[in-house]
């Protein structure tokens, strides 16, 4: 019975490749590096990341509220910028989950993981491959299963959200924010031009409709509807006109802000399942995976 319980375990050496440290990548992050995998999360220079209090993004900028600049912990794990992949492996010593600032994903040859995940949310394919790890998991629309990956993952609010998908691809991208406590586009908060980004209030900060949350170029973005702010871009980031900024929820629960989402776990658990599934499958087919 034992041998049978220990056989379902992953393995803690395995490494993971999150590309993309918003919220929904650091759900899948979290959710993997606590099950015992070695997670390592690539991302941009500047991410434009709206939920910062709950991204392991944040860990480049440093999330004020949350931790020092360099690192941040969600949900009681930390994410630390490094600047090497010397510092990778002392940051899994530490048991931490390292943010390299990485475009391209480059530390995927040097690493060679396992999996690799792409939780960079573009609704497009930028440039995973299926051939860039033994397990290629992605999120969202933008991917078909079995050409540019194994699995993907439904990230659509509904029914089939978390659904690993072996063969097809998500539901297409609608262009319409999700409904939350009853509210879809009103809760977003959007550039009214381009410009230089300025908050002028924080996350989790109370807020009524009209109330000024932020500007760009002196010019202020206001709240649509009453709330707290559960989301704002980094300070003095440079938008373009009608890009989301902010996000105001509308159910106002503060600690709501600073903890993942119902949609960021339930992804998160998934890309578990897909691992771990294909995995199984991988070892079944004799280091090969079913396409």
């Amino acid at each position: 019975m034992s041998s049978e319980t220990e056989s379902f375990q992953p393995d803690t050496a395995l490494r993971v490749v999150v590309r993309g440290g918003g919220d929904l990548g650091t759900g899948v992050a979290w959710r993997l590096h606590r099950c015992g995998f070695r997670v390592l999360v690539t991302e941009v220079a500047e991410p434009r990341v709206i939920r910062r209090a709950v991204a392991f993004a944040s860990a480049i900028y440093g999330f004020p509220e949350k931790a020092r600049h360099g690192a941040i912990t969600v949900d009681g794990v930390t994410a630390r910028l490094v600047p090497n992949d010397d510092e990778v492996l002392t940051a899994w010593e530490r048991d931490e989950v390292p943010v390299v600032v990485d475009a391209e994903a480059a530390v995927v040859r040097r690493l060679q993981p396992e999996a690799v995940v792409d939780a960079i949310m573009a609704k497009r394919n930028l440039g995973t491959s299926i051939t860039d790890a033994p397990i290629v998991v992605v999120l969202g629309p933008g991917f078909t299963a079995g050409i540019d990956c194994h699995a993907v993952v439904e990230t659509h609010r509904g029914h089939n959200l978390g659904s690993v998908i072996e063969q097809g691809s998500a539901e297409p991208d609608t262009g319409v924010p999700g409904r939350v406590g009853g509210e879809g586009a009103r809760r977003v908060l959007r550039a009214t031009r381009a410009g230089a980004f300025r908050a002028r209030r924080a996350i989790g900060d109370r807020v009524e409709e009209g109330t000024p949350i932020a500007t760009v170029e002196g010019e202020p973005i206001r709240s649509l509807i009453d709330g707290v702010v559960r989301g704002l871009l980094q300070d003095g980031l440079v938008v373009d006109a009608n890009d989301k900024v902010g996000d105001v929820d509308p159910r106002g629960v503060v600690e709501h802000c600073f903890t993942i989402s119902d949609k960021a776990l339930a992804v998160g658990g998934a890309v578990v399942e897909a691992v771990l599934h294909l995995r199984r499958d991988r070892a079944n087919m004799g280091g090969r995976i079913r396409r």
